[in-house]
């Protein structure tokens, strides 16, 4: 009789799911921390190794075939990176080696120590996509469910290598189609975000942080919120901007790749030729700024990510040798994310609108920080919450208008090919269905053409 009167509560159920999904969630939690943990420690021994050895650049060509090699030989499937998640959670078969997780951590410190322009966000959707694959088999899962637990591992992987846990929990889920978010698996993606970021921590590792000093000054104000309009004005043509670099970014990955791949056929020789474009751009810029992350600088002084929210801090055109650097390196086979680095894009982009447009320097490098990574991504909602994680929400209306304008602009497009489009942005594209992915529309138009 009692267990019936319990059983009548939507309640009773909604427990016992929370209680599964944090038995299921737990150890991917704490592997996933735990090898972020590392692979973040490795990457700052790697670039504090590059600044004290700068002869190391050198071999970046080196370094490049060796790890088109590794992946050749042993990688299996690996090289398919995050769009092989991302294939795996939307049609469960295939599977997701294990072995990616270690191949992708130590080729990205490679990357990273040898001088290429990455990031860390594939690396961290990969071993947390890995490990959360590798653990669902283990407790033998069924497909649903395991569908559940790969988008953990990216919520996880994301908030802790970025430190911040809501936003990947809502990336996990509106990175997988655009237009759509489906919220079967918002409460297991914020355990696990949340719990993977506390791990961590546990191992003292620091996020860089970042800071917007420009507080609003008294204007009009509508619904008890402040809004200055001009800086209203200026953050939806900033957006514009952010929006078309982020399809500019995009797109020359994926172009670069096709015309390098299709003029040099040895296949070893595209790294060998990538690592040297990267050498001949350093040498001709007389710069090392970027290599790398590019966080910081060996100096302190130059084109940095932390800079670019000073006024002065960054060159004009920092934020497209950015993206130069960063299409060589990902387009030739070296591995690493595209979210670091199209954060550096937008701050400096940001930066220079805001010198040039007299608005804040320090808040229209925040818009550009987020607002590029959206329009690239096609996360706009994730990206409004970065902003307020790393910045606060004082500005959180002009985060979302720099995001939302950027998602728009950026087109049908995205660094992500396996990325399906559930709604058109402004009906722009023609029969759509579950099966359209950035790669089926870039293919179309190219066959259009």
């Amino acid at each position: 009789m009692v267990k019936k009167l319990i059983r009548s509560f939507d309640q009773y159920f909604i427990f016992k799911y929370i209680l599964k999904w944090f038995v299921y969630v737990l150890p991917v939690a704490i592997a996933v921390g735990s090898s972020i943990a590392f692979f973040l420690w490795l990457l700052e021994k790697a670039t504090e190794l590059r600044f004290e050895q700068g002869w190391l650049l050198y071999l970046l060509p080196l370094a490049g075939v060796a790890i088109v090699a590794l992946y050749q030989f042993k990688g299996k499937n690996s090289d398919a990176g995050n769009n092989l998640v991302m294939d795996e959670i939307h049609k469960p078969g295939g599977g997701i080696p294990f072995r990616m997780a270690p191949f992708v951590l130590f080729s990205t410190v490679a990357t990273h120590l040898f001088g290429g322009s990455a990031g860390r966000e594939g690396t961290a959707v990969q071993i947390g996509g890995s490990v959360s694959g590798f653990l669902g088999k283990v407790m033998k899962l069924k497909p649903e469910d395991l569908r559940i637990l790969l988008m953990v591992g990216i919520a996880a992987g994301f908030g802790a290598v970025f430190g911040t846990p809501i936003a990947g929990t809502i990336f996990a889920m509106e990175v997988l189609a655009i237009g759509r978010i489906k919220y079967d698996a918002l409460l297991p993606c914020l355990m696990g975000a949340v719990l993977a970021d506390m791990i961590c921590s546990m191992y003292g590792i620091h996020h860089t942080h970042y800071a917007i000093a420009f507080h609003e000054q008294a204007s009009s104000e509508i619904f008890n919120l402040k809004i200055n309009y001009k800086i209203l004005l200026s953050a939806v043509g900033a957006g514009i901007l952010f929006g078309l670099a982020g399809y500019m970014f995009s797109e020359g990955i994926y172009r670069f790749k096709a015309f390098i791949n299709k003029s040099i056929k040895w296949r070893y020789g595209v790294p060998f030729v990538g690592g040297l474009l990267i050498i001949l751009l350093t040498i001709l810029l007389g710069t090392k700024d970027y290599l790398g992350l590019g966080v910081v600088t060996e100096s302190g002084a130059g084109n940095s990510l932390v800079n670019a929210f000073k006024e002065g801090g960054v060159d004009n055109f920092s934020w497209f040798w950015k993206i130069v650097f960063t299409v060589i390196t990902l387009s030739t086979g070296f591995k690493g994310g595209e979210v670091t680095p199209l954060f550096f894009i937008g701050a400096t982009l940001g930066n220079v609108i805001g010198t040039y447009t007299g608005m804040p320097v320090d808040l229209f490098a925040g818009l550009g920080f987020i607002a590029v990574f959206a329009g690239a991504t096609n996360t706009p909602l994730a990206c409004t919450i970065m902003g307020v994680e790393l910045f606060g929400g004082e500005h959180v209306v002009y985060f979302a208008v720099a995001c939302f304008v950027a998602y728009y602009f950026s087109g049908h497009s995205g660094i992500y090919s396996s990325q399906r489009v559930s709604v058109s942005k402004a009906n722009l594209t023609d029969h759509l269905s579950e099966k359209n992915t950035l790669k089926y529309i870039r293919e179309r138009k190219k066959e259009e053409k």
